[in-house]
């Protein structure tokens, strides 16, 4: 206890709690209710993205609890508060989806303005939806303070019909419910078991992708990624998270030490390995930008690449996170991929140990069939791939698991200027087989938001025509989408990318096997066209989207909206 209390005169919470300058700031936590032991103590921020706005987020704040008393038994003071999370699912297919990327800066914005606030020595993150997973670790390399982070947990599956269902079997109801192939009173009776529990989305959708990526990256702790909600192991995982964060505090162990570059492509390779969301080609090279490390979509394409599809995961598999974690969690598709030379083992993570001192006594599970072993894949290439071309020069990403067929496509151009357009055109069905949709001005500055298009693609699925179609777009996908459906297409059209200057009939080809995007155009006509290209008047005139718009950067580069750790002048931690 002595040791730990005596760090206070090297730790910011110095600032706000030692001296008699401080005794104003004292008479504060004396009117919390905190001891003058606890006041002495280091003090652990617990911040959660609890709300009421949808089932990933409402148990956090309860997981919060178990946080503070770990960080209490460990002689720590513990300060819980919140952030926002703008939740994709209801987000989904309408303005909504505007503010869901833009949270994942607000979320580590205001992480940070809270910690450099009141001078807390280190971070627990807890959080449950898509962006505040990646925007809790930006905030944890941001600050790099000693910080676990941990994930709400998944939802568990529900029954339609004896057959297990999850939301991604909602938005594809949509669309057979569209063209007569669902009656009213099934579309009722899904979307009311679907859901039946809290935790995010149960699938390898971008909350799932993204609690992967925080094992593989070293932020939390092993198997912590795959509970789902409802299980009472989650409060185990998060007391230990809340005293282990007391020994990071003792040790020095800060993100930075554990955020390297081989820890990034760890993470990449987990993504790839699982099937997981395409989204995860933004989320890292932001969370790099965070450490001062260059690592761009055509770096996580890269590793993607080269490494094997190997976990049976929907929405291109069978399985569910829960049954992923039953058969023995991230660790046990971690320890496969190491063994078979995918991973950085000397990688270091918040138990004080290296990746692969943590894997050293995971044994494989010859009695499932949700991982396989690396090297009897699925696919010999990762779940997801980065495609190049006259189209998208700066890029752009297809997630390529579950997909039967060929994985080349050709056709004509249908030219989309925003998603409700081709909503509209598909939920009316025109359009025919063998086109090549295209949705624009959907990109980080141009959306503004770069919003995900699952409403779209859910429905061409849902009327049987998800593989006989092609979609592209300067904005994202849901981790639930499937189908040649391919996002992040760089430079966006609001910039004049060459996206914003096809027209209706070009041909357009994509080829995720040479991972390749071109249209049959000359660069001398695409150079023609883009003198005669006026950029469009911004939607927003005022209000956070349109700040958003003014700062935010290109997806090849994460869309972050500051300079990150190459520009930072002081670390926050050593204050």
């Amino acid at each position: 206890m002595d040791a730990k209390t005596n760090l206070k005169a090297k730790l910011p919470s110095r600032h706000v709690t030692e001296g008699p300058s401080r005794a104003p700031h004292r008479s504060y936590y004396y009117a919390m209710g905190l001891t003058t032991q606890q006041i002495h103590q280091p003090f652990v921020g617990v911040a959660t993205c609890w709300n009421e706005a949808a089932p990933c987020n409402i148990a956090l704040m309860r997981q919060a609890q178990a946080v503070k008393k770990g960080v209490a038994s460990a002689a720590g003071t513990p300060r819980e508060f919140c952030t926002i999370t703008v939740t994709d699912g209801i987000a989904m297919g309408h303005s909504g989806m505007k503010s869901s990327l833009p949270s994942r800066e607000v979320i580590a914005d205001s992480v940070e303005l809270t910690m450099r606030g009141h001078a807390y020595d280190a971070l627990v993150g807890i959080a449950g939806c898509d962006k505040s997973l990646p925007g809790m670790m930006m905030a944890m390399c941001r600050l790099n303070v000693p910080s676990i982070f941990i994930y709400g947990g998944s939802i568990l599956p529900g029954t339609f019909k004896g057959k297990p269902v999850t939301v991604q079997d909602v938005f594809e109801a949509v669309g057979k419910h569209s063209v007569g192939q669902m009656s009213d009173e099934d579309l009722l009776g899904l979307e009311q078991v679907a859901c039946p529990s809290a935790g995010a989305c149960g699938a390898q959708f971008t909350a799932n992708t993204m609690a992967t990526v925080s094992e593989a990256i070293g932020l939390a702790l092993p198997y912590s990624a795959g509970a789902p909600a409802p299980y009472e192991i989650r409060d185990a995982f998060c007391m230990t998270a809340g005293a282990q964060v007391m020994d990071l505090i003792l040790s020095g162990i800060r993100p930075r030490d554990i955020v390297t570059r081989k820890a990034l492509e760890n993470a990449a390779a987990t993504v790839a390995a699982s099937g997981g969301s395409t989204n995860a080609a933004l989320h890292l090279p932001a969370i790099a930008h965070e450490c001062g490390i260059e690592f761009d979509l055509f770096d996580v394409a890269a590793i993607f690449k080269k490494t094997p599809y190997i976990a049976d995961l929907k929405p291109g598999g069978r399985y569910v996170a829960k049954d992923w974690f039953e058969a023995g969690g991230v660790p046990l598709l971690m320890k496969t991929l190491l063994d078979h030379g995918f991973l950085h083992g000397d990688c270091m993570t918040v138990t004080g140990r290296t990746i692969a001192e943590n894997l050293k006594s995971v044994k494989w599970n010859p009695d499932q069939d949700v991982v396989r072993p690396a090297d009897k894949p699925l696919l010999a290439t990762g779940g997801v791939v980065g495609l190049k071309g006259n189209l998208a020069p700066e890029g752009a990403i297809v997630k390529i698991a579950g997909m039967t067929g060929s994985l080349k496509f050709t056709g004509p151009a249908r030219c989309f200027d925003g998603e409700e357009a081709c909503f509209e055109a598909v939920k009316n069905k025109k359009y025919q087989a063998g086109d090549v949709l295209v949705i624009r001005y959907e990109g980080p500055r141009g959306g503004p938001g770069m919003r995900e298009m699952l409403s779209t693609t859910a429905a061409l699925y849902g009327q049987g025509q998800g593989d006989k179609v092609a979609l592209i777009t300067d904005g994202r996908f849901s981790g639930a989408t499937r189908g040649f459906c391919v996002g992040h297409v760089g430079p966006e059209a609001a910039v004049g990318g060459p996206i914003a200057l096809i027209k209706d009939g070009d041909v357009i080809e994509l080829d995720a096997d040479n991972g390749t995007i071109e249209v049959r155009l000359s660069a001398e006509e695409l150079a023609k066209r883009k003198t005669q290209w006026k950029a469009r008047e911004a939607e927003f005139g005022s209000g956070y989207l349109w700040k958003y718009a003014q700062q935010v950067g290109p997806a090849v580069k994460g869309a972050v909206t500051h300079p990150g750790g190459a520009g930072e002048k002081e670390c926050y931690a050593d204050i």
